[in-house]
């Protein structure tokens, strides 16, 4: 078994929102991979004290410990019991029942001898090869599918469609939206490797269109998480005239991971 991962913060000025972690399998138990990309809040509108980094990190923490020890929860379970647990630590200093209450998207993967279980929730990407080298990515495509002028920039989504229905959803404080992610599972024989992306990481396939989610898993595969990210950051670089990023951010965090099974 191989993991390879990276992060990188879109400005050297601001902390990186993004966490990741993977583990390989203790005797027993299977192995973990959990990313997350925290949300940027407009400033001052967010109703908490916390950062979104204190967020993503306690949520990512949560989760990293009931994946690999709780093997009788579900993914989806396991997802309910994290947002709960970090709502409960700054439920008496914050207001989280504001849309901008800190938050995150979610890629979930577990495995062991007999299968692999994925979650995802909102727009990071998981990417799962099968031994024949053909790649499928789970997706969350609810924020694609809204209608135009639905989302008041390509940075701020509008609280009217956030975490609502007709809309989309990212994990906040309601444990109910594990029930919104997109789940599943495979027999651990039919996968060979998985990769998951925040979205400031996909952006060499999803924004600048250099390949398909198969040669970004190949691309990780030669040159690893960090020359992936490194490649994005030349193509953000190079698009002076916004073709691409239009009024996008010109860097994202960006994280991505590789798994060899």
């Amino acid at each position: 078994m191989r993991i390879e991962l990276a992060t990188e913060p879109g400005s050297p000025e601001r902390p990186n929102e993004d966490w990741v972690s993977a583990a390989a399998p203790a005797a027993g138990l299977g192995g973990t991979l959990i990313l997350l990309d925290g949300v940027t809040p407009p400033p001052g509108s967010d109703g908490c004290v916390h950062s979104v980094p204190w967020f993503t990190a306690r949520l990512g923490g949560a989760l990293a410990e009931l994946s690999a020890s709780r093997q009788d929860l579900t993914l989806s379970e396991i997802l309910s019991m994290s947002i709960r647990r970090t709502a409960d630590t700054h439920r008496p200093l914050c207001d989280l029942s504001h849309p901008r209450t800190p938050q995150a998207t979610v890629v979930l993967a577990r495995w062991d001898d007999e299968r692999v279980e994925h979650l995802v929730l909102s727009d990071s990407a998981l990417l799962v090869e099968a031994p024949d080298g053909t790649v499928r990515p789970v997706l969350d495509d609810r924020l694609d599918r809204l209608p135009p002028g639905s989302l008041a920039s390509e940075e701020i989504a509008d609280a009217r469609v956030r975490n609502k229905e007709g809309g989309f959803f990212t994990a906040a404080a309601d444990p109910s939206v594990s029930s919104r992610a997109v789940t599943g599972e495979s027999p651990r024989a039919e996968v060979r490797a998985l990769a998951a992306l925040t979205d400031g990481a996909s952006r060499w396939m999803e924004m600048f269109h250099q390949g398909d989610w198969k040669a970004t898993l190949m691309l990780l595969r030669q040159v690893g998480p960090q020359g992936l990210i490194s490649r994005v950051r030349k193509l953000e670089r190079a698009d002076s005239n916004r073709l691409h990023l239009r009024r996008g951010k010109t860097h994202d965090d960006a994280t991505a991971v590789l798994v060899e099974l």
